[in-house]
């Protein structure tokens, strides 16, 4: 038996409104890859060896430049890197769908929230930790018909992650009631 896996949502000054800001079309997100964080855990100091201030399709950064916007980048990337830091789990993984950004999920063990349930290889991508010097060539590697398939999915899933003061059908609320009550179904009691 599986825990539930519940996504991290970071709400900012207290407020559920503008936390899903949506994004560019496919066709005009200039980055490939984005990643903002801090140097922490034992998948991002690798991460920032390999591409921090080394290319300008990925984009790295442990601090952001003065000028720049997180949510900003996040909207104008195709792909939106959510590694591992202390904790398994990030809000970075539902911010990039909040955006539009096609999660690549860096970590060991992760277990996506609503796996059982989501189909996460129809809208992410997963990258083993010993990949994460490859990560342009793979990720360049994915045809544009099967990127704007996952961005499209994206999208569709996002509803999924939403919070709402009150309650609304197929959010972040029914989806952890549904992931509860699915372990619930599948428990043996002796």
């Amino acid at each position: 038996m599986k825990d539930v896996s519940i996504p991290e949502i970071n709400i900012r000054g207290n407020k559920l409104e503008g936390l899903n800001n949506g994004g560019l079309s496919p066709s005009k997100r200039s980055i490939l890859a984005f990643f903002a964080g801090g140097n922490h855990g034992p998948i991002r100091p690798i991460l920032f060896k390999h591409w921090k201030r080394k290319d300008q399709d990925i984009q790295v950064y442990e601090y952001l430049p003065k000028g720049l916007s997180y949510t900003d980048l996040m909207r104008k990337s195709k792909y939106c890197l959510c590694p591992s830091g202390y904790e398994v789990a990030s809000p970075r993984v539902v911010e990039a769908l909040y955006n539009g950004c096609v999660p690549v999920l860096i970590s060991k063990d992760y277990v996506p929230p609503f796996s059982d349930v989501l189909d996460w290889k129809t809208f992410s991508v997963t990258v083993p930790i010993e990949e994460i010097g490859e990560l342009k060539k793979r990720l360049m590697g994915i045809p544009e018909r099967q990127y704007k398939r996952m961005q499209k999915r994206v999208v569709q899933v996002k509803r999924h992650f939403e919070l709402n003061s009150t309650p609304k059908r197929y959010d972040v609320f029914h989806m952890i009631l549904h992931s509860i009550w699915l372990r619930r179904l599948n428990v043996r009691l002796w």
